[in-house]
């Protein structure tokens, strides 16, 4: 009888154990399978670098822009292409049509949607893009960028 009471723990103990790794799992595979951003705040991103010392990227776009929709929903989910830019920048996405994006917009000289900037940890611009990137294309910006 206590043989099959030990047998019934170790195997209770074992699934438990196994269900809590699935799970912790689980959520560290969603964090990391988009890019995480900040959500329409310069002032934010400017403090997050400087105080990580991290280069900035931003994702200036527009609510009715298409490529931009289809940024979001592709490459920005790539799997290699979030981790690249969550360990290498702080992410900020900037709806360039409200809040500060107007006023941004004018002193980036934006005229087209969807922009990639990347910028330096004091807010410098180094680097930028206009238009619809692939996966393996936006990780080869990246890079070109931390190089600048």
């Amino acid at each position: 009888m206590r043989y099959l009471f030990r047998l019934q723990f170790i195997i209770t103990f074992t699934i438990l154990t196994v269900c809590c790794t699935l799970t912790s799992n689980a959520q560290d595979v969603k964090s990391s399978a988009q890019i995480n951003f900040i959500e329409n705040s310069w002032g934010e991103a400017l403090k997050q670098a400087a105080a990580k010392n991290k280069y900035i990227f931003v994702d200036a776009y527009a609510s009715w822009c298409g490529p931009c929709k289809l940024l979001k929903a592709t490459t920005f989910k790539d799997g290699k292409v979030a981790r690249f830019y969550n360990s290498n920048f702080i992410n900020v996405a900037m709806d360039m049509e409200k809040g500060d994006g107007p006023q941004l917009a004018a002193k980036w000289g934006l005229q087209a949607y969807p922009t990639m900037i990347i910028f330096d940890p004091k807010g410098k611009p180094v680097y930028g893009t206009v238009g619809y990137i692939k996966a393996d294309d936006l990780i080869k910006f990246g890079v070109k960028g931390l190089n600048k």
